[in-house]
């Protein structure tokens, strides 16, 4: 019964897009617009995304009908992390700007310094187990504060995992937003990052948990 409803979604995607493609292009944005809610509205949109400029480069923001579920650095491709939303999330995602307003505006606060905690709802589907556990705990960081590792670790039930820890913080799927660059090593090194040590250092700095140049 799935397989069959999974191949009936496939076939009226197919026949959205082929659709659409029918349509004379010259509406623009209004057209895209169209197809996205007739998308919505057929229960064909399953994850939405866009890009987004910001200080740290230009980075891919995706949500599902539950909240932002991904963000991603440009040393990720955007490819790549759109094939790795179809495989473990839903094949059926589609480029929708409007869909991601309230995270780009809160983002734009964020880097200008005006917002200090994020409120836009988060999907956690892409984390597990204790992994989650440690992202939550992580969420829970104050603007301008930082924490080590070993604390995480303690927060999140396991004590001695500070290394499994570490490979949580790293596959953050929210960086940013769940705030990974708050935690740092015992001594106050910076540790590791996914958006890599130039932005992590970035983002403290805004923050002004971490002297400039530091």
């Amino acid at each position: 019964m799935n397989q069959d409803m999974g191949k009936t979604n496939e076939v009226d995607l197919e026949r959205l897009l082929r659709d659409a493609a029918e349509v004379n292009s010259g509406g623009g944005e209004a057209l895209g617009q169209r197809f996205i809610r007739r998308a919505e509205e057929e229960g064909l949109l399953d994850v939405a995304y866009t890009e987004f400029d910001s200080p740290v480069g230009r980075l891919l923001l995706a949500a599902t009908p539950r909240g932002l579920v991904r963000i991603t650095f440009p040393v990720e491709t955007p490819e790549t992390v759109l094939e790795q939303l179809a495989e473990s999330v839903s094949p059926r995602i589609l480029e929708s700007p409007a869909k991601l307003d309230d995270v780009r505006r809160e983002l734009d606060r964020y880097f200008e310094g005006e917002l200090h905690d994020f409120d836009v709802p988060l999907d956690w589907q892409l984390t597990r187990g204790f992994y989650r556990k440690v992202l939550r705990a992580t969420a829970r960081i104050p603007y301008g504060q930082t924490r080590s590792y070993s604390e995480m670790a303690k927060r999140a039930g396991s004590p001695r995992a500070v290394r499994a820890t570490g490979s949580a913080l790293g596959s953050n799927p929210l960086p940013i937003v769940v705030p990974c660059h708050r935690v740092l090593r015992s001594g106050g090194a910076l540790g590791g990052y996914g958006g890599g040590l130039d932005v992590k250092q970035t983002l403290l700095e805004l923050e002004g948990a971490l002297a400039e140049g530091a």
